[in-house]
């Protein structure tokens, strides 16, 4: 489960408090009814609770839609009619079933313009009071301030009502809020790694044409001339052409160079800009090296596997802390790389993945390991013997 699926399921926890405490509040009432000797209308209690048990799976739904950046007109609709219906043949006590209609208004509030929100908060703060009002006049035991004056009882129903309608639908305007944060925060951190993973072969195609360039151009510029001179002058014209395969020859040996170059990295610049595709993608990076340089067969092999773990590490993992421990003596040399968030190496295909790692250790007389750490982290480790067998 990675950042934004955490994300979406507690705020789909967040948004189901409301229905919680929805049944909370009920079936307190319930209970203190019966302690004060208080007989519930069952025949109004029973349809309410079972409408009540229908509005609940409806409101579920349309959290989890919600989460997923979605607005369902219908399952709102539906469950507006429910809460209405609730409220009305249970009474709509805002302590009590009426509560219903609060809880739709925390999400079907959500994702809409501020105007439309206000216009719904009203239309339930009046349903509300006026249905709540209406139950209590023709039973004025029913409510929990039923004891209460005619005045006090519009005012304790308008009162709860209003603090109601004003306090939880924006404060599940929050929490989608949050998620909204946590979604663009991780598609910034993918953008971040994709752009750092595009400059890096932008400057090895940089380099590339650096090296070979000037050598194509030569070439290009010999073999037209031959052609020239190859009806003027044969000599002249198979000199070129001598020249040409001299230069073929030397850009081929150069370009070998560059690819042997750019896959025998060096440790020091390798570390030092994963550090910085790390920290750029916000995950923060940790490094512990030992003040003297590896041997030279062992650092360029070392380079390749911290290239590799932090690719995976970018592509695979959720983390947001990864460690690079370093360390050497005079019998062997070994890395470890270690992320919070466990991720996936792609071991598919020879010379990439896992299993490349694997063979390139292997090939100076090392292991390599990687897999979670038991801890919900994955670390990956290399251990190469000294002195190197290549």
């Amino acid at each position: 489960m990675n950042e934004i699926d955490r994300a979406r399921r507690k705020t789909w926890w967040m948004l189901a408090t409301l229905v919680a405490f929805l049944w909370l509040f009920t079936g307190t009432r319930v209970v203190l009814s019966a302690l004060n000797g208080v007989p519930l209308p069952w025949a109004r209690t029973v349809p309410a609770m079972i409408l009540m048990a229908g509005f609940t799976w409806v409101y579920l739904r349309i959290s989890a839609a919600l989460t997923e950046r979605r607005y369902p007109v219908r399952e709102v609709a539906v469950a507006g009619a429910t809460a209405v219906v609730t409220a009305a043949v249970g009474g709509a006590d805002p302590m009590s079933f009426g509560f219903v209609l609060v809880a739709w208004l925390s999400v079907a509030s959500l994702e809409v313009p501020s105007r439309v929100a206000a216009l719904m908060a009203a239309g339930t703060f009046a349903t509300g009071v006026g249905l709540a009002y209406v139950t209590y006049l023709s039973d004025p035991g029913f409510l929990l301030g039923g004891d209460l004056s005619v005045g006090r009882n519009l005012l304790y129903l308008a009162l709860l009502y209003g603090v109601f309608c004003a306090a939880f639908p924006p404060t599940n305007r929050v929490w989608m809020w949050l998620l909204a944060l946590t979604i663009q925060a991780h598609e910034g951190r993918e953008a971040h790694t994709r752009l750092a993973l595009a400059e890096e072969r932008l400057r090895f195609s940089r380099d590339l044409h650096d090296l070979v360039g000037h050598r194509l151009s030569a070439i290009a510029v010999k073999a037209g001339l031959a052609v020239r001179l190859s009806d003027q002058d044969a000599a002249a014209a198979r000199s070129q052409m001598a020249e040409v395969n001299e230069l073929t020859r030397t850009a081929l040996r150069e370009l070998r160079q560059a690819v042997r170059g750019y896959r025998e990295l060096d440790l020091t610049a390798e570390l030092n800009s994963v550090k910085d595709v790390l920290e750029a993608a916000g995950i923060a990076c940790h490094t512990r090296l030992p003040y003297r340089d590896l041997p030279g067969e062992v650092a360029p092999v070392f380079a390749y596997v911290v290239r590799e773990a932090v690719t995976n590490v970018l592509k695979h993992s959720t983390a947001t802390r990864c460690d690079i421990l370093l360390r050497f003596t005079e019998d062997e040399a070994a890395l470890r790389v270690h992320n919070d968030g466990a991720g996936t190496l792609d071991g598919a295909g020879t010379g990439s993945g896992l299993l490349g790692l694997e063979e390139r250790v292997a090939a100076v007389g090392g292991e390599l390991t990687a897999g979670p750490d038991g801890d919900g982290g994955f670390l990956l480790t290399a251990v190469v013997s000294l002195p190197v067998r290549g």
